[in-house]
């Protein structure tokens, strides 16, 4: 079952009109969440983040779309989830502007739907299989404040999945116009030195990831680690000891192979240990 605008319809269904702005001109802006018996992970800083989203893009918040109301409205999809037995599910929050009009909207208002599909696992857990990753150097990301916003203009990740099936890779890692990495195809990267942890900065065009903030409190608080919010030139991936992916769905994605360079896995499960106690508590 599919929520649109507290409205639930049969997947086969649910349709949204041809004039759609999310449709037309990507006007949209959307979270993907993780939920596990009836718990939001990091709930606050996904609506936080959503709320900032929408002001930064000028659309209309309405006066109901409270932390309680988006919450209340998520889990009751996930209850209508009757084809599957699963407490686990990948919810994805779309929230469009709602009025016609061309690149000018007639107004600000919006409309939303709420999906979920069924996930295995009620936390965080890695696979221990091969993940390879390659450069996805057609097209580059700009290093502004849109480049952080979760908006439905996602074609460049769209254009580095295809090239990354067609390549037999598991992703591909991002660049912006400076030739910098700024991030995977479907999150924030980490990289290990040591002790030392890099991640791209967010004035390099990444995402403002839910877990990526998670990680850097982690970080911050355990005395065993140093991190640094830096970019990160494509040199820099062949010297590293550890490269790992970050998203709110698979929590740390390891990244065991890049080129010619195989790496460690180690701290990515002392990182995921610590992340699924955070995600438990929060």
């Amino acid at each position: 079952m599919i929520n649109i605008n507290k409205d639930f319809y049969k997947k086969e269904d649910a349709a949204i009109p041809i004039l759609n702005r999310g449709l037309q001109y990507g006007d949209a802006v959307f979270e993907t969440l993780r939920l596990a018996n009836n718990k939001i992970f990091f709930w606050e800083d996904h609506y936080f983040r959503l709320m900032a989203t929408m002001r930064m893009l000028r659309m209309e918040i309405p006066m109901n779309f409270t932390l309680e109301f988006l919450q209340e409205e998520i889990l009751k999809t996930a209850k209508k989830q009757t084809e599957n037995t699963s407490n686990s599910f990948r919810v994805k929050l779309l929230i469009w502007r709602s009025a016609n009009g061309k690149y000018t909207p007639e107004s600000n208002d919006v409309s939303f739907a709420i999906l979920c599909e069924p996930l295995a696992t009620s936390f965080y857990v890695l696979e221990d299989k091969p993940y390879e990753v390659e450069l996805f150097k057609d097209y580059y990301i700009a290093p502004d404040l849109l480049g952080t916003l979760k908006t439905t203009n996602r074609i460049i990740n769209v254009l580095g999945s295809i090239f990354a099936k067609e390549n037999s890779y598991q992703n591909c890692l991002l660049l912006n116009t400076e030739k910098k990495v700024v991030e995977a195809l479907n999150g924030n990267i980490f990289i290990r030195n040591g002790k030392t942890f890099k991640t791209p900065p967010l004035k390099d065009g990444c995402i403002q990831g839910i877990i990526r903030k998670q990680l850097l409190k982690i970080f911050k608080s355990t005395e065993a680690y140093t991190v640094v919010e830096e970019s990160v030139s494509p040199f820099e991936l062949q010297k590293a000891d550890e490269l790992f992916i970050t998203n709110a769905i698979v929590g740390i994605q390891p990244v065991t192979h890049y080129r010619k360079k195989q790496f460690e896995t180690t701290e990515a499960k002392n990182l995921l240990a610590k992340l699924n106690t955070v995600a438990r508590t929060n």
